[in-house]
């Protein structure tokens, strides 16, 4: 969806300034109940916020239905909705941010370039029944499966808005002689017995929206929803246009009778025998296959069921390297681990089988049921985050150090270490707060204005306020030090880096055509450097004097070029990849630049040699970002894994077990990095464990 600015009059035409500790930055679009606003996390993470209406949110009974949505929206998070990053349905205008998608509706696309082919076709209902597959068996029915609340994502259709979902166990029920739904997407019992809907309405509805993206119209038309009502009970579709391999199937989904339906299971089985050819990974490009491909036979583990296609090139195979999904979507990824490259499924690693003979690998689990642990390591410790806690733990063993409460009720990300002290992130509004390393013990407090983002450096926190103006504290005492703004930038948006003294904010153009760079000096605001790059960039890392940063192009996020800027002699280095990474983010590394993209591509570009030195297409939809200790690069994946490969080729080198939340906590859209510190891997899971290994040795996880 393309962002659009505000338009119209009234108060509903104003942007509200934050939803919680997000500043919202445009309107995506509006619906019955609430606006949708594009907006940023603490970590730069685009999101979707859904910020209801003002009088709904005096309804009580709305208030229930709104809560009743993020419980289900949580439950289905995963690989074909968006997930969930936040939400606080107790505000005084509830919210709810979701990770943002890029992508038209099938609305939207049908309406501006017609009918979609046949081949496509095939694979948005395949991509569909996996949607549903997954959201009923976390229990949820979605009630409203409609062209707008699908999503044409480039890893496949993304299903959204439940709010009129219903979960099995939800104690609200549907009032007599009220209508909830889409009428020419609702199935029959929806108007005949509404409070006896179960997942089978939903299948009725695919049917409706595979005619609609077929023919542009829906299969039960009429310009009063008394007549389509009538219909859809009583008369058979119209399928005119429906291409004829398609069709007897799209007839059984709108089977008058919800038993006469078939299951999700069923639909993807039937479409398999449609077309040998079919791929569910429609929207994901081809694999990335390297020059040394070979066929990977993984070990043998037991399957819950088979994986989905994935497309197969030369004698390369790809399985499943996790997928980020919830509940029993996971059993399948637990199964075996495939790779590009290699000839072993377990390949040996030729280091010491263990770091320090002192060492055990631990995992700890501090504050289970609040979410992913966001953690940093500083002052010799590992310092964690969850929802109102920080928390210190002894790398050694994980033994819980100290715990401190915080005011932020939501975790905006790791604490930090800057003046000697730790300092929990906090949203806006919040009041800033030290804490002795030592004890947790606050040693100052200060409440401050609100600011929409906050980065520590070399001693000092940088907090961008409202209207751009930055104001640097000591981290030691509390104290402003300099406030000003940052010339060419409206929002500085800060980027530090490990072992890097300065602070980085990158502004692009409105077309897109030109970023300007600037570096700060946290100490005294004074900008070091400042220069204007072509391209929509986003800096990832620095390294030996240069900045590292990707390109980013058009509606869907696309990094097509690695560029390397130089400030010294004012130089720039830019590397095409030979396929586009989605969404993409990654670090840096020397002169090597790792990137992980949304569809699960993991790639490395060498900048010094200026090429792309190898890239894996893994499974795993949404990666964290990667960190490099110049022999392997470790990711975590959305199941609570941590995976390491070889930063030579890509080989999967190793890999611990999955750690999944209970599936009513969803899984986290936004993955906490790996931390490399005296030989050892720390790693947070969904389920709230923090743990580490031994970086050495990832054969042995």
């Amino acid at each position: 969806m393309a962002p659009q600015r505000n338009a119209g009059a009234g108060a509903e035409a104003e942007l509200p300034e934050y939803a919680g500790h997000y500043r919202l930055q445009e309107r995506l679009g509006s619906g019955g109940m609430g606006v949708v606003h594009l907006a940023r996390s603490t970590s730069g993470m685009q999101l979707a916020v859904k910020v209801v209406h003002a009088e709904f949110a005096r309804d009580p009974e709305f208030r229930g239905r709104f809560r009743q949505e993020v419980g289900a929206a949580r439950r289905v998070s995963g690989a074909f909705t968006a997930p969930v990053v936040d939400a606080d349905p107790e505000a005084e205008r509830p919210w709810m941010a979701t990770l943002f998608i890029p992508g038209p509706t099938l609305s939207d696309h049908v309406k501006r370039n017609g009918p979609l082919e046949p081949s496509q076709l095939r694979r948005l209902m395949a991509g569909l029944a996996e949607a549903l597959r997954d959201i009923h068996r976390v229990g949820v029915v979605h009630r409203d499966l409609k062209p707008s609340n699908v999503l044409l994502a480039e890893d496949g259709p993304k299903v959204i808005d439940f709010g009129i979902s219903r979960p099995k166990d939800s104690e609200l029920r549907t009032e007599t002689g009220k209508l909830i739904g889409t009428p020419p997407f609702m199935a029959p019992e929806q108007f005949r017995r509404p409070r006896e809907v179960g997942p089978a309405a939903d299948i009725f509805a695919l049917g409706s929206v595979m005619v609609h993206a077929a023919t542009g119209r829906g299969p039960f038309d009429s310009d009063s929803p008394y007549v389509v009502a009538y219909q859809v009970v009583h008369d058979e579709p119209e399928l005119t246009g429906v291409p004829e391999n398609l069709a007897p199937l799209v007839l059984r989904c709108l089977a008058k009778e919800p038993e006469d339906r078939p299951m999700p299971d069923e639909l993807m089985r039937e479409l398999r025998s449609v077309a040998a050819s079919y791929d569910t990974q429609a929207f994901i490009p081809a694999p990335r296959a390297s020059a040394s491909d070979e066929s990977v036979e993984p070990p043998r583990a037991p399957r819950a069921e088979p994986p989905r296609p994935r497309p197969v090139r030369r004698r390369a195979k790809l399985a499943a390297l996790g997928a980020g999904a919830l509940g029993l979507v996971m059993v399948a990824a637990l199964a075996s681990v495939r790779l590009l490259g290699g000839d072993d499924p377990k390949p040996p690693d030729t280091a010491p089988r263990s770091a320090s003979p002192a060492f055990s690998a631990w995992a700890q689990a501090p504050a289970p049921g609040k979410g992913t642990p966001q953690c940093s390591y500083g002052a010799g410790k590992v310092l964690c985050a969850q929802t109102g806690l920080v928390y210190a733990l002894a790398p050694g063993d994980g033994r819980l150090l100290w715990r401190h409460s915080v005011d932020a009720s939501h975790v905006s990300g790791a604490p930090t270490v800057a003046g000697g002290l730790v300092h929990p992130s906090s949203g806006p509004g919040s009041r800033l707060e030290a804490l002795d390393p030592a004890t947790g013990k606050a040693r100052w407090q200060r409440k401050m204005p609100a600011y929409s983002a906050a980065v520590s450096v070399k001693g000092m926190l940088l907090l961008t306020g409202a209207g751009g103006m930055v104001t640097g504290v000591d981290a030691a005492t509390g104290d402003t030090e300099w406030k000003r703004p940052v010339p060419g930038h409206k929002e500085p948006y800060f980027l530090t880096f490990a072992g890097d003294p300065l602070a980085y904010t990158a502004t692009a153009s409105a077309d897109g055509s030109g970023t300007r760079v600037t570096a700060v000096d946290p100490a005294t605001g004074d900008v070091r450097w400042d220069a204007r790059l072509k391209g929509s960039l986003e800096p990832v890392g620095v390294s030996d004097g240069s900045v590292f940063l990707i390109a980013v192009d058009g509606i869907y996020g696309e990094t097509k070029t690695v560029v390397r800027y130089t400030p010294a002699d004012r130089t720039t280095r830019r590397v095409t990849l030979p396929l586009p990474v989605q969404q993409a983010h990654g670090s840096v590394r020397g002169s090597v630049v790792h990137l992980v993209g949304a569809g699960g591509a993991l790639v490395a570009v060498d900048m010094d040699k200026g090429e792309q030195i190898w890239n894996q297409e893994t499974s795993v939809t949404r990666m964290s970002s990667p960190v490099a200790d110049g022999r392997r690069v470790y990711v975590s994946a959305p199941d609570g894994r941590l995976l390491a490969v070889d930063a030579r080729d890509g080989r999967l080198l190793g890999q611990t077990p999955a750690r999944l939340a209970d599936s009513s906590e969803g899984v986290a859209a936004v993955l906490p990095e790996p931390l490399l510190a005296d030989g050892h891997v720390y790693a947070s899971a969904p389920d709230g464990t923090v743990f580490a290994v031994d970086a050495r040795t990832p054969a042995a996880w």
